[in-house]
């Protein structure tokens, strides 16, 4: 998609829970993906929803920790321990957690992986694409759950 993309937004700001760390989002996509996977549930209790960023739009402030995983690097504030991002190792968009930006409430809910994968209680409804771990993992195998 390009700039021009209604989906593209710009200026948004974020923070973890006791403010330590400031986030400054200056281009990003407007809209959510969601993901079920093994890893996520575990890093967010129950359900990964993020919104993306390219890495030269992104500014952070604050004592953010980074556990770096197999395949991604997951911060989170050093001080209060809040989630903050996932991002592949291959320094790849910044995948922020929308609950640390107030003004991404109104984004939409686009994709949904690992829905099968799902717990009952988070059930997402609404029109949106959903893929299923065995599809998602034949086109990105990097990512098996094993």
């Amino acid at each position: 998609m390009s700039v021009e993309d209604p989906v593209w937004a710009h200026g948004l700001d974020g923070a973890c829970l006791c403010g330590a760390v400031r986030i400054r989002v200056e281009r990003h996509r407007a809209e959510v993906g969601a993901c079920h996977c093994s890893r996520c549930r575990i890093w967010s209790g129950a359900l990964f929803a993020v919104f993306s960023a390219p890495p030269a739009s992104v500014t952070v402030e604050g004592p953010v920790s980074v556990y770096p995983g197999e395949i991604a690097e997951r911060a989170f504030c050093g001080t209060c321990g809040s989630n903050l991002w996932l991002r592949d190792n291959d320094d790849g968009a910044y995948e922020f957690m929308i609950g640390a930006f107030p003004g991404a409430k109104d984004y939409p809910l686009i994709s949904e992986i690992y829905h099968d994968k799902a717990f009952a209680a988070v059930t997402l409804a609404g029109d949106h694409r959903r893929t299923d771990a065995a599809p998602y993992e034949a086109e990105n195998p990097h990512l098996m759950e094993g």
